[in-house]
């Protein structure tokens, strides 16, 4: 994330979580600083992670006010442990205390979806099987949680349904079967485009390959059927794996020898990493 992609695609999400969180006015804020201080707050990890979100986490504060400061050693990516001082935040103790949750509740999301993902991404060590995440992120975070699976190790899957062709079971089913689909696909969408099909059964991977399918999704598979697919589709297509993905079952994905391996989990289940903003202090 950088300046330019920050304000085009970012700050409507962080202005709108802005506003949700301030309809009015910061009683609480207003109560006990009427009048413009400035101060510093400490940003303290509380247990070990991986940190993602930095940017964002500084913006919601400088569309509050551009002048508030963030002062940090650390780059998202970064192993942090508990007890660690992320950084310092600087400005307008009114603004500190308003942007606070807000900006928070990015960074602890952020960093717990880099946290799990990185666990995930290093059961697939030795392997040329790459972790992707999936569609399944909460509504209005998906830029957010999305970056956060890169910074853990992880890839990013399609961003949105404009973004590539993945026939599914109920697209297969409003075509008439898994050629059918493909074949409405390729003659429908652009050829930069790859087609993707899931299956679920030996039949379904042979249509797929006959229909000339790019990436053959293994849905739901049990491993001796998937190790079966992946003998079938040889080099003809990219495999991926995908539901019922575990962490403890990832190693036997592996040696399955799958191209991809795809989990919702990833955005839809990762705990937050616990961050907070402590020793708030005047500095005038």
């Amino acid at each position: 994330m950088n300046g330019v992609t920050m304000a085009v695609n970012i700050d409507e999400y962080l202005l709108n979580a802005l506003k949700e969180d301030i309809t009015g006015e910061d009683v609480s804020t207003n109560a006990v600083m009427p009048e413009p201080r400035q101060g510093q707050v400490e940003l303290i990890c509380k247990e070990d992670g991986i940190v993602a979100g930095l940017e964002v986490f500084h913006r919601v504060f400088t569309l509050l006010d551009e002048h508030v400061t963030f002062e940090t050693k650390l780059s998202d990516g970064d192993e942090i442990k508990a007890g660690q001082l992320m950084g310092v935040l600087r400005g307008d103790i009114r603004v500190l205390l308003s942007g606070e949750r807000t900006a928070l509740n990015y960074l602890q999301r952020m960093s717990g979806i880099a946290t799990f993902t990185n666990s995930l991404v290093k059961e697939l060590e030795g392997s040329s099987t790459q972790l992707l995440d999936t569609r399944k992120t909460t509504p209005n975070m998906r830029p957010f949680e999305k970056y956060a699976v890169t910074v853990g190790g992880g890839k990013n899957h399609r961003y949105n349904l404009s973004d590539g062709v993945m026939l599914k079971d109920n697209h297969i089913g409003a075509a008439g079967g898994v050629r059918e689909a493909v074949y409405a696909a390729r003659a429908y969408a652009p050829f930069v485009r790859k087609i993707e099909v899931e299956t679920e059964n030996l039949a379904m991977v042979n249509d797929a390959l006959e229909a000339g399918a790019d990436i053959i999704m293994l849905d739901n598979m049990s491993d001796e059927m998937m190790k079966e697919a992946v003998k079938i589709i040889g080099s003809r297509a990219l495999t991926e794996c995908s539901g019922n993905v575990t962490k403890e079952r990832l190693k036997k994905i592996k040696e399955i020898g799958v191209d991809f391996v795809s989990s919702g989990a990833l955005t839809h289940s990762a705990p937050i990493l616990d961050i907070s903003l402590k020793n708030l202090k005047p500095t005038e």
